[in-house]
């Protein structure tokens, strides 16, 4: 582990942590698909430097797999959105304060572009089954502006051909112009915290069962970004793998330990490399 960056991130964290949650919107929480009661962690109440911020969204309006939901309202939660929330978070936020020197929230906080503004007090956001997502027009302007004024995305957990046009129909209209592009061995968002050159597909938690490491027609893993003129990555895409489940599952003895252990560390390095670039 990189001790001097790691030190450097905490101080500057501090100062940006604290500046933003003055002005931040109380935690809110959610049905999820898979949760409904999950325990808030003792020091739920208290702040910290950094947030797992998630994205809600409204589902595609067709239905491409079972992941279909129409009956429930995704300002409410229950839809593709809340796929491994909370558990997921919580347990990624536990895992930046034990390995690096951020005092992350124990908590999450969902972020709704249509309620107000509190996604720009968050300078990292993630959203997951992003080949289910069709945001409005004014969702799509909104996180446009959080992505101009410096803001990191990190989107998961889907897969194949279909997901992957439906991903890019709406991210195309959020940075039109914008290539997506393969992320190199060497770029700085595989090194901020651990060297992650040898890389490889983290299924999610059906491979308990099934034994499969890919889903749909996603049998190779991309690790993608689209860059803003000064180079640095403002979107950073992880297609055909399921990291979510590799966070939500990690205290999981089924779940295999190996894809824990990537899926944290590319988290880790994401987060430090939002808070550093």
């Amino acid at each position: 582990m990189r001790v001097g960056r790691i030190l450097g991130v905490s101080v500057g964290a501090v100062v940006l942590g604290w500046s933003l949650y003055a002005f931040q919107d109380p935690f809110r929480e959610y049905p999820a698909f898979e949760y409904s009661s999950f325990p808030r962690p003792p020091d739920w109440r208290e702040p910290g430097e950094w947030t797992f911020a998630r994205l809600m969204y409204p589902t595609y309006h067709v239905p491409i797999d079972w992941q279909y939901w129409p009956q429930f309202d995704w300002r409410e939660g229950r839809t593709n959105w809340t796929i491994d929330y909370p558990r997921s978070d919580r347990h990624l936020a536990g895992a930046i304060r034990r390995l690096t020197r951020i005092d992350a929230k124990s908590v999450e906080q969902p972020i709704n572009l249509d309620a107000d503004d509190d996604v720009f007090n968050y300078p990292w956001l993630y959203a997951v089954e992003t080949g289910h997502w069709e945001l409005t027009d004014s969702q799509i302007a909104k996180f446009r502006e959080f992505l101009d004024r410096g803001g990191f995305f990190m989107c998961d957990d889907f897969h194949g051909s279909q997901e992957w046009e439906i991903f890019t129909r709406t991210m195309s209209k959020v940075i039109p112009g914008r290539p997506i592009t393969d992320i190199p061995k060497d770029d700085a968002i595989f090194h901020s915290v651990y060297d992650l050159d040898d890389r490889y597909q983290v299924p999610g938690d059906q491979y308990v069962l099934s034994h499969r490491i890919y889903e749909k027609d996603g049998t190779v893993p991309h690790w993608r970004g689209i860059y803003d003129d000064r180079g640095r990555i403002m979107v950073a895409i992880c297609h055909n793998m399921d990291l979510g489940d590799s966070w939500e599952h990690a205290d999981n003895p089924d779940y295999p330990q190996k894809f824990s252990a990537l899926g944290i560390r590319i988290g880790v390095d994401y987060t430090v490399y939002a808070m550093t670039h």
